[in-house]
C-alpha cells in the first residue's frame, strides 16, 4: 500500500530548549498524521461509528528539526489487525532527505456508542491493507 503523506512545518511552539522539535511535538504529529489518514480513507459511517486510540509508541529519534523546517510524514499499516489492535508505521523525513524520526505505534479501535474496545471489522481493516 502506498503510504499516506502529510507535510508538517515546525513552529516556534514545537521547539524545546535545545532548539529543535520537542519529543511531545513528535508524538502530537503522529496523532495528527494518523487522524488525517483515517479521515482520508474511511467512509463517513466508519468515522461516525469508531474512534482510534493509541496504546503504545516505539520511537527512534534519528535527527533534529528546527523551527521553520518542514518534514514529510508518511504512515502505513503493514499487517492485519490483531483483535482490536494494529500497528501503524510512521516515518518523518526532513527537507535534506534524511529520516528524522521513525516509529511503530499501536492503535486500538473503540466503538463510539459504547466506549468499548472492538475487534477491528474486516471492512475497516480493508481500508488500510493492500
Amino acid at each position: 500500500m502506498t503510504p499516506f503523506t502529510l507535510a508538517i512545518t515546525a513552529t516556534p511552539d514545537d521547539i524545546d530548549e535545545l532548539g529543535h522539535v520537542n519529543n511531545a511535538a513528535w508524538v502530537r504529529w503522529m496523532q495528527d498524521v494518523a487522524v488525517a489518514h483515517w479521515s482520508a480513507i474511511a467512509p463517513a459511517e466508519h468515522v461516525a461509528a469508531y474512534i482510534w486510540v493509541v496504546t503504545r509508541h516505539e520511537i527512534d529519534y534519528r535527527g533534529n528539526v528546527a523551527a521553520g523546517e518542514t518534514v514529510t510524514a508518511e504512515t502505513w499499516v503493514e499487517d492485519p489487525p490483531r483483535g482490536a489492535r494494529f500497528d501503524r508505521m510512521m516515518r518523518f523525513t526532513g527537507e535534506d532527505g534524511r529520516v528524522k524520526v521513525e516509529a511503530r505505534t499501536t492503535w486500538a479501535l473503540i466503538d463510539r456508542a459504547s466506549g468499548r474496545l472492538l475487534r477491528v471489522p474486516q471492512d475497516v481493516a480493508a481500508n488500510f491493507l493492500p
